[in-house]
Protein backbone atom coordinates (compact mmCIF):
# COMPACT_ATOMS: atom_id res chain seq x y z
CA UNK A 1 0.00 0.00 0.00
CA UNK A 2 1.23 3.76 -0.91
CA UNK A 3 2.06 5.79 2.35
CA UNK A 4 0.23 8.94 2.67
CA UNK A 5 1.06 11.78 4.62
CA UNK A 6 -0.86 15.05 5.27
CA UNK A 7 0.05 18.06 3.00
CA UNK A 8 1.29 19.61 6.55
CA UNK A 9 3.44 17.00 7.74
CA UNK A 10 5.24 16.59 4.03
CA UNK A 11 5.87 20.17 4.10
CA UNK A 12 7.44 20.10 7.41
CA UNK A 13 9.72 17.07 6.43
CA UNK A 14 10.33 18.98 3.47
CA UNK A 15 11.88 21.70 5.27
CA UNK A 16 9.39 24.51 5.00
CA UNK A 17 9.35 25.28 8.43
CA UNK A 18 7.30 24.34 11.80
CA UNK A 19 3.93 22.50 11.36
CA UNK A 20 2.55 25.50 12.32
CA UNK A 21 4.00 27.38 9.82
CA UNK A 22 3.24 24.69 7.06
CA UNK A 23 -0.46 24.72 8.03
CA UNK A 24 -0.77 28.51 7.90
CA UNK A 25 0.82 27.89 4.18
CA UNK A 26 -1.98 25.73 3.59
CA UNK A 27 -4.55 27.67 4.67
CA UNK A 28 -3.64 30.84 3.17
CA UNK A 29 -3.69 28.96 -0.27
CA UNK A 30 -0.42 29.07 -1.49
CA UNK A 31 0.09 25.32 -1.58
CA UNK A 32 -0.71 23.38 -4.54
CA UNK A 33 -0.52 19.51 -5.05
CA UNK A 34 -0.66 17.72 -8.18
CA UNK A 35 -1.46 21.02 -10.00
CA UNK A 36 -4.56 21.20 -8.07
CA UNK A 37 -5.28 24.41 -4.54
CA UNK A 38 -4.89 23.05 -1.49
CA UNK A 39 -5.92 24.71 1.40
CA UNK A 40 -6.76 21.38 4.03
CA UNK A 41 -3.97 21.06 5.88
CA UNK A 42 -5.02 17.61 6.75
CA UNK A 43 -5.54 16.38 3.29
CA UNK A 44 -3.25 13.14 2.52
CA UNK A 45 -1.71 12.53 -0.48
CA UNK A 46 0.68 9.34 -1.35
CA UNK A 47 4.33 10.57 -1.28
CA UNK A 48 5.32 8.73 -4.66
CA UNK A 49 5.45 11.03 -7.88
CA UNK A 50 4.32 13.75 -5.64
CA UNK A 51 4.49 16.99 -7.35
CA UNK A 52 3.70 20.34 -5.14
CA UNK A 53 4.60 24.41 -5.36
CA UNK A 54 5.13 26.89 -2.55
CA UNK A 55 3.71 30.40 -3.21
CA UNK A 56 4.20 29.06 -6.85
CA UNK A 57 7.62 27.69 -6.76
CA UNK A 58 7.62 24.03 -8.04
CA UNK A 59 9.02 21.46 -5.78
CA UNK A 60 8.84 17.47 -5.77
CA UNK A 61 9.14 15.33 -3.07
CA UNK A 62 11.88 13.58 -2.07
CA UNK A 63 12.69 11.54 0.91
CA UNK A 64 16.15 12.03 0.45
CA UNK A 65 18.07 14.70 -0.73
CA UNK A 66 21.28 13.94 -2.87
CA UNK A 67 22.78 17.04 -4.96
CA UNK A 68 26.28 17.85 -6.38
CA UNK A 69 27.45 21.21 -6.75
CA UNK A 70 30.05 23.19 -8.78
CA UNK A 71 31.80 24.62 -5.44
CA UNK A 72 33.67 28.19 -6.24
CA UNK A 73 36.30 29.59 -4.61
CA UNK A 74 36.01 31.96 -1.28
CA UNK A 75 33.55 29.32 -0.17
CA UNK A 76 33.68 27.83 2.88
CA UNK A 77 32.23 23.83 3.60
CA UNK A 78 30.31 24.49 6.76
CA UNK A 79 27.55 25.70 8.28
CA UNK A 80 29.50 28.15 11.00
CA UNK A 81 32.15 30.17 8.51
CA UNK A 82 35.28 32.06 9.67
CA UNK A 83 36.22 33.93 7.38
CA UNK A 84 34.42 33.74 4.59
CA UNK A 85 30.61 32.92 3.26
CA UNK A 86 29.23 28.67 3.70
CA UNK A 87 28.22 26.64 0.39
CA UNK A 88 24.36 26.24 1.93
CA UNK A 89 23.84 30.00 1.16
CA UNK A 90 24.17 28.70 -2.35
CA UNK A 91 21.35 26.55 -1.62
CA UNK A 92 17.40 27.02 -1.36
CA UNK A 93 16.30 26.97 2.01
CA UNK A 94 14.14 24.33 2.62
CA UNK A 95 16.83 22.01 1.76
CA UNK A 96 19.21 23.18 4.64
CA UNK A 97 16.79 23.10 6.85
CA UNK A 98 16.36 19.54 5.65
CA UNK A 99 20.22 19.43 7.27
CA UNK A 100 22.00 18.54 4.35
CA UNK A 101 25.95 18.28 4.52
CA UNK A 102 28.55 17.97 2.02
CA UNK A 103 30.37 14.60 1.59
CA UNK A 104 34.23 15.44 2.30
CA UNK A 105 35.08 19.15 2.46
CA UNK A 106 37.14 21.03 -0.21
CA UNK A 107 39.12 24.04 0.47
CA UNK A 108 37.91 27.68 0.77
CA UNK A 109 40.02 28.30 -2.47
CA UNK A 110 39.47 25.01 -3.93
CA UNK A 111 36.90 24.77 -7.00
CA UNK A 112 34.97 21.73 -7.93
CA UNK A 113 32.39 18.67 -7.22
CA UNK A 114 31.02 18.23 -4.06
CA UNK A 115 28.48 16.19 -3.06
CA UNK A 116 25.61 17.23 -0.50
CA UNK A 117 23.03 15.04 0.93
CA UNK A 118 20.81 14.23 4.07
CA UNK A 119 21.14 10.72 3.98
CA UNK A 120 23.52 9.30 6.60
CA UNK A 121 24.22 5.94 5.64
CA UNK A 122 25.00 7.45 1.87
CA UNK A 123 27.01 10.15 3.33
CA UNK A 124 28.89 7.39 5.46
CA UNK A 125 29.31 5.20 2.12
CA UNK A 126 31.16 7.70 0.44
CA UNK A 127 33.03 9.41 2.80
CA UNK A 128 34.47 6.43 5.10
CA UNK A 129 37.75 5.91 4.44
CA UNK A 130 37.77 1.54 4.06
CA UNK A 131 35.40 2.55 0.77
CA UNK A 132 38.01 4.30 -0.98
CA UNK A 133 36.18 6.60 -3.28
CA UNK A 134 38.55 7.94 -6.01
CA UNK A 135 38.86 11.34 -6.26
CA UNK A 136 40.50 13.57 -9.67
CA UNK A 137 41.80 16.78 -8.61
CA UNK A 138 42.71 19.41 -11.59
CA UNK A 139 45.96 20.74 -10.53
CA UNK A 140 47.64 23.65 -11.83
CA UNK A 141 51.07 24.40 -10.78
CA UNK A 142 53.64 27.24 -9.94
CA UNK A 143 56.19 25.28 -11.69
CA UNK A 144 56.00 23.26 -14.98
CA UNK A 145 56.15 19.54 -13.88
CA UNK A 146 58.58 17.46 -14.67
CA UNK A 147 58.17 13.16 -15.57
CA UNK A 148 60.63 12.39 -12.82
CA UNK A 149 58.10 14.60 -10.54
CA UNK A 150 55.11 12.73 -11.68
CA UNK A 151 56.46 9.03 -11.19
CA UNK A 152 57.73 10.94 -7.69
CA UNK A 153 54.09 11.41 -7.02
CA UNK A 154 52.84 7.67 -8.08
CA UNK A 155 55.95 5.94 -5.84
CA UNK A 156 54.75 8.11 -2.70
CA UNK A 157 56.00 10.71 -1.25
CA UNK A 158 56.41 11.87 2.82
CA UNK A 159 54.57 13.94 4.38
CA UNK A 160 54.96 15.91 8.00
CA UNK A 161 53.03 13.91 10.50
CA UNK A 162 52.61 10.91 8.35
CA UNK A 163 54.54 7.52 9.14
CA UNK A 164 54.64 6.08 5.38
CA UNK A 165 55.00 7.55 2.12
CA UNK A 166 51.70 8.41 0.10
CA UNK A 167 51.44 8.03 -3.03
CA UNK A 168 48.37 8.87 -6.04
CA UNK A 169 46.71 6.08 -7.84
CA UNK A 170 47.21 7.90 -10.63
CA UNK A 171 48.93 11.06 -12.22
CA UNK A 172 48.58 12.49 -15.35
CA UNK A 173 50.08 15.29 -16.85
CA UNK A 174 47.58 17.71 -19.18
CA UNK A 175 50.83 20.40 -19.93
CA UNK A 176 53.36 22.14 -18.92
CA UNK A 177 51.98 23.30 -15.49
CA UNK A 178 48.35 21.00 -15.40
CA UNK A 179 48.38 17.60 -14.11
CA UNK A 180 45.57 15.49 -13.04
CA UNK A 181 46.03 13.15 -9.21
CA UNK A 182 43.21 10.74 -8.27
CA UNK A 183 43.04 9.83 -4.37
CA UNK A 184 41.29 7.87 -2.57
CA UNK A 185 42.12 9.22 0.76
CA UNK A 186 41.22 12.62 2.67
CA UNK A 187 44.04 13.67 4.44
CA UNK A 188 44.33 17.59 5.51
CA UNK A 189 45.48 19.69 2.26
CA UNK A 190 46.35 16.61 0.71
CA UNK A 191 47.08 17.80 -2.87
CA UNK A 192 48.85 20.68 -1.63
CA UNK A 193 50.94 18.90 0.37
CA UNK A 194 51.94 16.51 -1.82
CA UNK A 195 52.61 19.05 -4.69
CA UNK A 196 54.91 20.66 -1.99
CA UNK A 197 56.74 17.49 -1.68
CA UNK A 198 57.92 17.16 -4.87
CA UNK A 199 59.33 20.65 -4.98
CA UNK A 200 55.93 22.90 -6.55
CA UNK A 201 53.24 24.81 -5.40
CA UNK A 202 49.80 25.03 -6.07
CA UNK A 203 48.19 27.82 -7.53
CA UNK A 204 44.57 26.41 -8.07
CA UNK A 205 42.85 23.23 -7.10
CA UNK A 206 39.85 22.12 -8.93
CA UNK A 207 37.72 18.41 -8.04
CA UNK A 208 36.68 17.27 -11.25
CA UNK A 209 35.07 13.52 -10.49
CA UNK A 210 34.29 11.34 -7.70
CA UNK A 211 33.91 8.17 -8.45
CA UNK A 212 32.55 7.93 -11.54
CA UNK A 213 30.66 11.00 -11.65
CA UNK A 214 32.47 14.04 -13.39
CA UNK A 215 31.85 17.53 -12.73
CA UNK A 216 29.48 18.36 -15.66
CA UNK A 217 30.78 20.86 -18.46
CA UNK A 218 27.41 22.97 -18.25
CA UNK A 219 27.23 23.10 -14.39
CA UNK A 220 28.46 26.61 -13.67
CA UNK A 221 30.44 27.81 -10.64
CA UNK A 222 28.11 28.14 -7.55
CA UNK A 223 25.10 25.77 -9.76
CA UNK A 224 24.06 22.89 -7.95
CA UNK A 225 21.46 20.21 -9.34
CA UNK A 226 19.69 16.69 -7.88
CA UNK A 227 21.55 13.54 -8.82
CA UNK A 228 20.12 11.45 -11.16
CA UNK A 229 19.25 7.54 -10.62
CA UNK A 230 21.80 7.02 -13.02
CA UNK A 231 24.28 9.22 -10.59
CA UNK A 232 22.94 7.73 -7.93
CA UNK A 233 23.61 4.27 -8.94
CA UNK A 234 27.25 4.62 -10.51
CA UNK A 235 28.18 6.37 -7.22
CA UNK A 236 26.71 3.30 -5.02
CA UNK A 237 28.19 0.85 -7.32
CA UNK A 238 31.61 2.62 -7.04
CA UNK A 239 32.15 1.27 -3.56
CA UNK A 240 30.20 -2.14 -3.23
Amino acid sequence: MAKKLSIERILHNQGFGARKLCRILVINEEVTVNGELCDDPDATFELENLHYTIKGEAWDYREKSYLMMHKPGNYECSHKTQHHPTIYSLLPHPLVERGVQCIGRLDEDTTGLILISDDGQFIHRMSSPKHKVPKVYEVTCKHAVSDEQIAHILKGVQLIDEDAPIAALACTKISDHVIHMTLAEGKYHQVKRMVAAISNRVEALKRIRIGRLELPQDLKLGEWRWLSEADLNALKAENQ
